[in-house]
């Protein structure tokens, strides 16, 4: 009898546990609804500088690494394909549709150790931080962990070299002077 009433305790403060975890993730998905996931993908061919199999592990606010954000296609962990292009970036996570975040929307790339439930040997992960469409153009930080070691060095140059040409002022033409 004792073990019957036990097993009824456990079972309803697991269903309660269940119940609020659903009720903020629907909250979450509420209060991110109006953040959009990435830019349009670009028209015409961009030519690919480097490419990376990855865990894509979160997005979340600027220098707010444990709280998720829940933009669609960005929800979730998931094993992923991070294309860098002359244009910017492709992220193409496993059931979701590609979200392109282009090279002047760059504002940061650093290594990390934490995001969220994910800790990592030092500099496990790699952070970008990229500014949101629209009027506030709020800055997001994701996560990835590129799975082969030495896909690393070479997806790391090619993004710092298009956000360095991103922020390059254009050329000026001679005639223009």
């Amino acid at each position: 009898m004792a073990r019957t009433i036990a097993t009824v305790i456990t079972v309803a403060v697991l269903l309660g546990l269940l119940g609020l975890m659903l009720r903020s993730w629907r909250g979450r998905s509420r209060r991110d609804a109006a953040l959009p996931a990435g830019y349009p993908l670009p028209v015409d061919a961009a030519l690919e500088l480097a490419s990376a199999a990855v865990f894509y592990v979160a997005t979340t606010f600027r220098a707010q690494p444990l709280e998720r954000l829940n933009i669609p296609g960005l929800g979730f962990r998931a094993r992923a394909r991070l294309t860098v292009t002359d244009a910017g970036l492709i992220l193409a996570l496993a059931g979701e549709e590609a979200v392109f975040i282009p090279a002047s929307a760059i504002a940061v790339l650093e290594d990390a150790t934490v995001a969220i439930d994910r800790a990592v040997e030092t500099d496990g992960l790699l952070l970008l931080g990229w500014r949101l469409p629209g009027a506030d153009r709020q800055i997001v930080d994701s996560y990835f962990r590129i799975l082969d070691p030495s896909d690393r060095v070479s997806v790391n140059d090619a993004i710092r070299t298009i956000a360095a040409d991103a922020r390059r002022p254009a050329a000026r033409d001679e005639s223009e002077a």
